[in-house]
């Protein structure tokens, strides 16, 4: 596992949980409003933390901690991303999963070895106009894929969109509905443009 970041407490991270975050670095998308620069740009990589010293803090925080938030840069790049929620959940903790959606067999395999109890997908606009977005070529099928297991899983979970007026149209929001109806939760969040990847978007709402 490749580590950025530890948050030791959030209120608004797991819903009606109170938890600690997981910031795994590496990201295979280019957002250029995204809020986590240190996390996806190479050049900008701290120093990485062990996966050892999390996990005794979270064995210290039994009873004080509800869950653990697993986020990026894309949590699903880590190849050894599986033992580390298995280890996690061996403590007794809730896990939530936040992903782009752009690994759905081994987001399957997550959830088939019931690592996760909670998954957070970004949905970063409609399918057509996603590498504009991301800056970068994907296979939107795999969003699709993503989408339809999440859905079907049986766990928590929730879509959320980040809302950037210069990236986005009225019908964008539209066919997004499509792909997520009778979806059990959608979030949309604001766009706050104080850290970005791109620094021309931090003059943009």
């Amino acid at each position: 596992m490749i580590i950025g970041g530890f948050q030791r407490f959030s209120l608004i991270d797991y819903p009606d949980k109170i938890c600690a975050i997981v910031f795994t670095q590496g990201c295979n998308f280019r957002c250029p409003y995204c809020h986590n620069p240190e996390l996806v740009d190479p050049k900008k990589f701290g120093i990485e933390l062990k996966e050892d010293e999390i996990l005794s803090f979270l064995g210290r925080r039994k009873g004080k901690l509800n869950a653990v938030t697993i986020t990026g840069g894309e949590p699903l790049l880590q190849t050894d991303l599986s033992p580390f929620l298995s280890a996690i959940k061996r403590l007794g903790y809730l896990v939530k999963l936040d992903t782009n959606g752009s690994f759905p067999s081994r987001l399957k395999k997550i959830i088939e070895l019931e690592s996760v109890d909670y998954v957070a997908m970004d949905i970063k606009t409609s399918l057509a106009k996603y590498p504009q977005v991301i800056k970068t070529k994907i296979d939107t099928r795999k969003i699709l894929d993503s989408i339809r297991l999440i859905m079907d899983s049986g766990l928590d979970y929730e879509f959320r969109t980040t809302i950037v007026k210069a990236l986005f149209e009225k019908d964008d929001f539209y066919k997004i509905g499509q792909l997520i109806k009778n979806a059990r939760l959608y979030v949309l969040q604001k766009f706050v443009p104080s850290k970005t990847l791109d620094d021309t978007f931090l003059d943009m709402k």
